[in-house]
């Protein structure tokens, strides 16, 4: 009985109504569509509910640790979703950022400025907009270009690659060099490091379906003893020795997959 009131509980968190100031301000300020997704989600299943809610799943079937390893793992997966999300905008900021500079070296070539070279940027992508809008508008106001796309590069999202723009660009104004020679070697680079983390991940594909099997091992092992009716779960549920064993065994897991982890993602050039 106590469990399913725990678990009614975590139902009612999860479902709670969101705030009706929302749909006020939404005629103040509309929203798109995938805002509204994307904020009454937040609203709806937020960290600290979200949280919550699994660690009274958690510890109405596994007992009080269980709650706690349950509200950390719902953090951990959080932190690892955000870190996925921001390696595919790296990703795809470079990729756009490439193509940025094969049409500046392009446009560079057949003779044009480069601040009218920059100026194009309008037509590139948006995340390619975001580093090198800093420097268009530089060269639009006579100002030094490489410190602009300094500026750029301290968004977070493919610094590395803006910074070795920025370099490029800053020899080829303080000596002379030619600028489309300089940015087509840049350019070079960056689609080899693309290739070449491509190349990378798919052959990781393997390790890392075999990482997440091994993973999910003691966990299906629990479930298969719970079908043949030995009761681990009441085991680990239950008593001191039972606790510290849920304990020591999540914490092996963790400290397994963090490790694993680390060893494939060292493996990816960045």
């Amino acid at each position: 009985m106590t469990a399913a009131a725990l678990c009614a509980l975590a139902g009612a968190v999860l479902c709670l109504p969101r705030s009706p100031g929302s749909g006020r301000l939404r005629h103040v300020a509309p929203l798109t569509a995938t805002g509204r997704r994307g904020g009454d989600r937040l609203r709806r299943y937020g960290p600290g509910a979200l949280a919550l809610a699994c660690g009274v799943v958690g510890a109405a079937a596994l007992g009080p640790v269980g709650g706690v390893i349950a509200a950390v793992g719902v953090v951990g997966v959080r932190r690892v979703r955000r870190r996925l999300a921001a390696d595919r905008r790296t990703t795809s900021a470079t990729t756009e950022l490439a193509d940025a500079l094969a049409r500046i070296s392009d446009e560079l070539r057949s003779g044009a400025h480069p601040a009218a070279a920059l100026a194009g940027v309008v037509h590139d992508g948006p995340l390619a907009r975001r580093l090198l809008a800093p420097a268009d508008a530089a060269a639009r106001l006579g100002e030094p270009v490489p410190d602009a796309l300094r500026r750029g590069a301290r968004s977070g999202t493919a610094a590395a690659e803006t910074e070795r723009v920025a370099a490029a660009w800053e020899l080829a104004d303080r000596y002379g060099a030619p600028l489309a020679d300089l940015l087509s070697g840049v350019l070079d680079d960056v689609r080899w490091r693309l290739g070449h983390a491509s190349r990378v991940r798919a052959q990781l594909a393997g390790p890392r379906s075999t990482a997440t099997v091994l993973t999910a091992l003691p966990l299906l092992g629990v479930g298969l003893g719970q079908m043949m009716g030995t009761d681990p779960l009441a085991v680990l549920r239950d008593g001191l020795l039972g606790q510290g064993l849920l304990l020591l065994g999540c914490g092996l897991t963790a400290a397994g997959m963090a490790w694993s982890d680390r060893i494939l993602r060292s493996a990816v050039p960045t």
